[in-house]
């Protein structure tokens, strides 16, 4: 089948299956501080990293809510990897909040303290990036329309990476964290537990012409 995306055969397809397609996608679970100091965590759908040299990540933003709004005023944010332990905080640090109320402690998560930003990471997740904000975009339709979308970037200043998942080889044992990910509909995630390796192919010379 075709279909453009204003136009979808809604009693086929009653619910946008963008989402299910561009799946799974990495949890953006963000914290950062407001003006008083409070610090704010939420999950983001639209998290990615974008580049390794240096290391930047993403995050979108529907609308300048506290965590895009936080994290431009001060210029620092931190990623936080949602696991599979911590499914359930990860989901109640999602609710709505008066501003001014913690989601840490609504979600009874501990706070710890970064290394070189000011906002706070999730002590008990086993990967934290501190990040310093390089840009933000607001994006636009096919024809420059604002979709009132804020895309946030930061560079990558500090990692904590819990060590108990470093390999004897020095990798680190994805599977083993078991980072969750969304998927396509409000209530669907997946977990990572395994991992398959695909060696590279080497650099093939082209056909010999006849």
């Amino acid at each position: 089948m075709f279909y453009e995306p204003r136009a979808r055969d809604r009693s086929l397809l009653p619910h946008d299956p963008f989402k299910a397609i561009v799946a799974p996608r990495p949890i953006g679970w963000i914290s950062t501080l407001d003006a008083a100091g409070t610090p704010n965590l939420a999950p983001y759908s639209f998290f990615n990293a974008v580049a390794d040299d240096p290391p930047i990540v993403m995050f979108s933003s529907a609308g300048m809510k506290d965590s895009a709004s936080h994290a431009l005023a001060r210029g620092e944010f931190v990623w936080n990897l949602a696991t599979y332990d911590l499914r359930e905080a990860m989901n109640r640090s999602s609710a709505a909040l008066e501003r001014g109320h913690s989601e840490f402690a609504f979600a009874e998560l501990e706070p710890a303290a970064s290394r070189l930003v000011a906002p706070p990471r999730v002590a008990a997740s086993p990967v934290a990036l501190e990040c310093v904000v390089t840009q933000t975009i607001e994006l636009t339709d096919a024809a420059q329309r604002p979709i009132d979308r804020h895309l946030v970037c930061g560079q990558v200043v500090g990692v904590h990476l819990d060590e108990r998942f470093i390999l004897a080889d020095g990798r680190v044992d994805t599977a083993g964290m078991h980072p969750i990910a969304r998927g396509g509909y409000l209530d669907e995630y997946s977990v990572v537990d395994a991992v398959f390796h695909l060696a590279r192919p080497g650099r093939s010379e082209p056909p010999q012409a006849p």
